[in-house]
């Protein structure tokens, strides 16, 4: 997977290509199956859950329901602790009994991860997994409960500013840095 930009320079970005999303996503799904886990659904975390959930959904063939969790605010700023925006409906039914994989871009913090397996958790599932796009190599705040038992990441990261390519405003421009080995900062 060449089309990811590091550097050693401390305040560079990681730009990252639909490519290698997507490449990263089947390796992630590659994991997922080794290691005989089979969901019955996938949770998405919206917004960076989304793509990295419909991806997987290629590769597992199965059905993605959403959540829309906020912890960070304007200008990225992480809020006091993370908010449900949107649920679940009839989520009683949809996840008792179920093998549920939750399924974000990034575990940073682990806040959002935390909080969320812990509101999954209170609707009886059978199991509950993690998947993560990236995980960022760092202390984390947030802690995974101990009912959860599957990790699953991508890749593992330097504590860097990820640029996903949803994100950008410019998709040329960020498809042209993520494939031209130059950092930004």
């Amino acid at each position: 997977m060449n089309a990811i930009v590091t550097s050693t320079d401390a305040a560079g970005k990681y730009f990252l290509s639909y490519e290698h999303i997507h490449l990263s996503v089947r390796t992630l799904a590659f994991k997922i199956a080794a290691s005989g886990f089979d969901p019955d659904l996938i949770v998405a975390i919206g917004t960076g859950g989304f793509i990295p959930a419909r991806i997987l959904k290629t590769y597992l063939k199965k059905p993605i329901f959403t959540v829309g969790i906020s912890y960070y605010g304007p200008d990225n700023v992480p809020a006091k602790s993370p908010r449900t925006i949107q649920w679940i409906d009839e989520v009683e039914k949809k996840l008792a009994g179920k093998s549920v994989l939750l399924v974000d871009e990034v575990d940073d913090s682990r806040v959002t991860l935390e909080y969320c397996l812990r509101e999954l958790l209170l609707h009886r599932p059978a199991e509950i997994a993690v998947a993560v796009l990236h995980n960022k190599k760092k202390e984390k705040k947030g802690r995974i409960p101990a009912e959860v038992h599957r990790y699953f990441a991508g890749e593992e990261l330097d504590d860097k500013w990820i640029c996903y390519p949803w994100d950008a405003t410019d998709i040329t421009e960020h498809e042209r840095i993520s494939r031209s080995g130059v950092v930004r900062s």
